[in-house]
């Protein structure tokens, strides 16, 4: 630990030479003299008047440094039963002729351009090749509805939108080019043309005028070089839930989070370049921009495109195939992952079957995780599991235990202590520091790290209201959780999932926890719902282990004693529904809020990060038939 110590107190009593001597690890066009400023609004800026390329740290360094016969991908798609690798010179070759195409057309620096993809290697080729040429990219998830794509494109005006002709789900193929143009059609702004990749895969792709063919425009263009560009020119826009219901279009900068990333694969993950890094998400999230592409590119790994799921393409033993067929050295997924494998294969007989020897460090992301499924996980891979906490907004880890500088010791629940530059603390609602082991609002001194949002594309007001304005001096996550006497950070989950009981406040998050312990129990949430007279109580909705029989009665009693046992009476769980599936993300985050909605009876504003719209109506038929049942 004594590296740990003596780096992250560096990193807050003296950020200007730390990150300095850490901006030196990355190669600049123009390095840095001003390592932090301040915008108009005092927000941090960092290395302003440096300049550099993403796309050039990316491939064209490694490729100058002799590294170029290197894999750089390895697209591995179950759904489609096709794998194929691509060296760091092949990846250079196909981005700097798009790159070229997208000059040809008109583009240029500062434009912006959405890119609607599924999760393939032309979806990495179109973000490297606008980042090649200084435009902004927005990725948008391939499948989201056209009302959805038109909010984005309206919002950030794109100048051109790439596309493929379609994704595939588990059974089925998604046409995209129909929801493309049926986005166009609701939009107020019109992009110059889109640009579509024909997978050839039966999908039906209508010709636009505005079309333009991907394969074509790459056959037809000349490689084109990296442009300089400023530290804190928007690398990308990446559209996020907000409380409003109109999505916060988060802005990141390229020098600061070059230099982030560098450091986390380095210092958090451990990772040392040729090795391979598997982050098992979509380009559509934060994980996908900074540990499927850019991060693993940067510090020169071989880093895995999945096009698949961890259940069902074809079955529960795809991870485990992927990890030991690649050689993956460290992976990267969200909780919910390992929940599907640990329901549809309770006692890891499809681990057995798999050489994992190559896997060092398991890691965890996305929202909490629960002890029973990282002790499940531990029994079947006795590997370190690291439960990280991070955010869109910071576009790196916040909270993890930096492994590459010996903080090695792990606690159950816990995500850690706090990363290098973030000066984390623990505020009530007045905004006083609260003592070891008391739970309230995670917060961070400013000035936040590099690497974290520059700010909402084109609204300065939503962004100081939604982060800043309520302590000031400090980012609110909206996260709540606690610290213990060693500093290790506990966060129990969103602010609003604390629920009021009587006048007690009390941790859905904690209620979980228990509720997932029970033998039967694969996943779960609990919500609070509304109460004529203790206001709120808790309900807990459960996903059973395949192939259990336990009787609903039997289950909703043994779950009971539990929360009593453990935090007692005043908790008032007394009802538990078992239901197919719960409301997801599709990153894999719980719709809590959702589920209160469909509770209490209320109007339901379907979020636009929901997996499967579908779902609603089979939760809303589950809690009909418990409450028939009662």
């Amino acid at each position: 630990m004594s590296d740990y110590n003596h780096f992250y107190n560096k990193s807050i009593e003296n950020p200007i030479d730390f990150w300095r001597e850490q901006s030196e690890q990355i190669e600049w066009y123009s390095r840095p003299e001003t390592i932090v400023s301040k915008d108009a609004n005092g927000y941090p800026l960092w290395f302003e008047d440096g300049q550099l390329n993403m796309c050039y740290l990316a491939l064209d360094k490694h490729i100058q440094d002799g590294h170029g016969d290197q894999v750089a991908f390895i697209y591995d798609s179950p759904v489609t039963q096709s794998i194929k690798k691509y060296t760091y010179q092949e990846v250079k070759t196909e981005v700097a002729k798009l790159a070229g195409g997208l000059l040809s057309l008109g583009f240029k620096k500062g434009d912006t351009a959405i890119i609607y993809m599924p999760m393939i290697p032309q979806t990495a080729f179109a973000m490297l090749a606008c980042a090649r040429i200084g435009m902004i990219h927005s990725v948008v998830f391939g499948g989201f509805a056209p009302h959805e794509l038109a909010i984005r494109i309206d919002d950030c005006k794109p100048k051109v939108l790439l596309t493929a002709s379609s994704g595939i789900e588990i059974d089925r193929l998604i046409a995209y080019k129909p929801l493309v143009d049926e986005a166009i059609a609701l939009a107020s702004h019109q992009p110059d043309h889109v640009i579509v990749f024909n997978r050839k895969l039966g999908a039906r792709v209508p010709f636009k005028k505005y079309d333009v063919d991907y394969e074509a425009l790459v056959y037809g263009s000349e490689e084109t070089n990296c442009v300089a560009v400023a530290s804190n020119h928007p690398l990308y826009i990446l559209y996020t839930s907000g409380t409003t219901g109109k999505p916060k279009g988060i802005v990141r900068d390229t020098g600061g989070y070059a230099v982030a990333l560098q450091f986390s694969m380095r210092y958090i993950y451990d990772v040392q370049p040729e090795e391979t890094f598997w982050a098992a998400s979509d380009m559509g999230w934060a994980v996908g921009h900074s540990y499927i592409l850019y991060g693993p590119l940067i510090n020169r790994n071989t880093t895995v495109i999945f096009e698949g799921k961890p259940i069902k393409t074809p079955d529960a033993s795809t991870f485990w195939r992927v990890i030991s067929e690649h050689k993956v050295g460290t992976m990267f997924t969200a909780p919910t992952a390992i929940r599907a494998i640990k329901k549809e294969d309770p006692d890891g007989l499809f681990i057995k079957k798999y050489d994992l020897s190559c896997l060092r460090n398991q890691f965890l992301a996305g929202e909490r995780c629960d002890s029973a499924t990282i002790a499940w996980f531990q029994k079947h891979i006795p590997i370190p599991v690291i439960d990280h906490w991070w955010q869109t907004e910071s576009g790196w880890p916040m909270v993890a235990n930096s492994l590459g500088l010996g903080n090695t010791t792990l606690k159950t629940g816990a995500g850690g202590k706090a990363v290098c530059g973030y000066d984390i603390r623990i505020f009530n609602e007045e905004g006083m520091v609260l003592g070891d082991g008391e739970e309230g609002f995670v917060v961070v001194k400013l000035p936040l790290p590099p690497g974290n949002l520059l700010g909402l594309w084109e609204n300065e007001t939503r962004f100081q209201n939604s982060y800043f304005s309520r302590f000031e001096g400090y980012y609110l996550s909206g996260d709540g959780g606690f610290k213990d006497k060693d500093g290790y950070v506990y966060i129990t989950g969103r602010v609003d999932d604390l629920i009021n009981v009587a006048g007690h406040r009390l941790s859905t998050a904690e209620m979980e926890e228990i509720v997932a312990t029970h033998s039967a129990v694969a996943e779960c949430a609990v919500i609070g719902v509304h109460d004529d007279l203790k206001g709120q109580v808790p309900l807990a909705l459960v996903v059973l282990k395949a192939g259990e029989t336990i009787a609903q009665f039997q289950l909703e009693y043994e779950i009971v004693q539990k929360v009593r046992a453990k935090i007692g009476a005043v908790a008032s769980l007394r009802n538990v529904i078992v239901v197919q599936r719960l409301p997801k993300t599709r990153s894999g985050k719980i719709l809590r809020k959702l589920l209160r909605s469909i509770a209490d009876g209320e109007v339901i504003q379907i979020p636009s990060t929901i997996d499967d719209v579908t779902i609603i109506a089979e939760i809303t038929a589950d809690f009909k038939v418990y409450e028939g049942g009662k």
